[in-house]
């Protein structure tokens, strides 16, 4: 077992690992929260690692807010739909903090559209409603990578 900051990780990749791997997917992450009402709540969002923590925007008027404000805790995947399969999961705290002029949404648009120049780009960070940035400190990270076994023969897997 090795770390990734102060928080556990478990499977084939150590703490650089993990690092490396999330700064390499653009798969949206998906992070689990139990909501107000009891019942589970699941959200895939856009995602970037900032140092050790794993940073997320969304509208403050959010459902999601809502949970994260009541409970402070989630669960999260990242990981692609097709095979070979490979990932990273956990546990995390969650804060929830203002996106001072969309500094963190103008940030995951780049990310995972290239550009601010799109008219979906545009929309985004045009909203009205106020962002807020969710702050994921990871408390226990597992990892998991099939490419081996999906793809034997397969070095660049």
């Amino acid at each position: 077992m090795t770390q990734f900051g102060s928080s556990r990780v478990k499977g084939p990749l150590d703490g650089r690992g993990v690092a490396a791997f999330l700064d390499e997917s653009v798969f949206p992450l998906r992070l689990g929260v139990v909501a107000r009402s009891g019942w589970p709540l699941v959200v895939s969002l856009w995602f970037v690692r900032d140092g050790n923590t794993i940073v997320c925007a969304t509208q403050a008027s959010s459902p999601l807010v809502a949970a994260l404000e009541g409970e402070g805790r989630c669960a999260f995947e990242v990981a692609g739909c097709s095979p070979p399969y490979r990932g990273v999961r956990g546990r995390a705290r969650v804060a929830v903090e203002r996106d001072v002029d969309l500094e963190v949404l103008r940030t995951l648009v780049e990310r995972y559209l290239g550009s601010t120049d799109s008219g979906f780009a545009a929309w985004l960070l045009g909203r009205p409603s106020p962002e807020v940035v969710l702050r994921l400190s990871p408390v226990e990270l597992s990892s998991w990578d099939y490419r081996k076994r999906m793809c034997p023969g397969d070095v660049s897997a």
